[in-house]
């Protein structure tokens, strides 16, 4: 088995233990950990990353946002370039939700190529899921704010992967929320 091989799998089995016990917001109530399978598989089918600190940061990318996981233990299995991408899509929860939003769009656009890319396939593999199934709880105006409040991210996502770019502007357009440049 090749090095990049070995690393995923054990990326994937470590995401897997930290998100055991957690499900999506869907009605279904589907494992937490295929949303960052979901996501890593959207980067290299959809988006051609091939680049494996990437793809695992997108496996671990929520990690330290929903469970005891830290960044000093990322970087102790993972190294220091994981952990950084991690670091960079990580919210901060201690802040109110409006406040982190509103972070994560002022953000976007200083963030890392490995990380805009992270944050490309995570919106992606959101508004798909959102398309697919509504959160129990939420309402259609709810998911639509949503949708217009990602569209604020991907802005300062632009020039990144234009793969990715497209299929989200489509999403966008679907929905009539416009991409402006």
């Amino acid at each position: 088995m090749n090095l990049d091989a070995v690393l995923l799998i054990e990326t994937v089995n470590f995401a897997a233990e930290k998100h055991r016990n957690q499900r999506r917001k869907d009605e279904e109530r589907t494992p937490y950990i295929n949303h960052p399978i979901g996501v890593a598989r959207i980067l290299s089918h959809e988006g051609g990353v091939t680049d494996i600190e990437v793809l695992q940061a997108a496996l671990l990318h929520d990690t330290v946002e929903d469970t005891d996981t830290s960044l000093a233990e990322l970087e102790e299995k993972f190294g220091l370039t994981v952990a950084r991408i991690v670091q960079e899509v990580t919210d901060d929860k201690s802040l109110p939700k409006q406040e982190r939003k509103r972070q994560q769009v002022e953000h976007a656009s200083h963030c890392s190529r490995q990380a805009k890319l992270v944050k490309l396939a995570d919106k992606l593999y959101n508004l798909r899921d959102l398309n697919r199934s509504t959160p129990l709880g939420w309402t259609a105006e709810r998911v639509q704010e949503y949708f217009v409040w990602a569209s604020e991210v991907v802005k300062g996502l632009k020039g990144t992967n234009s793969s990715l770019e497209a299929k989200l502007e489509e999403l966008f357009r679907q929905r009539g929320v416009h991409l402006a440049t």
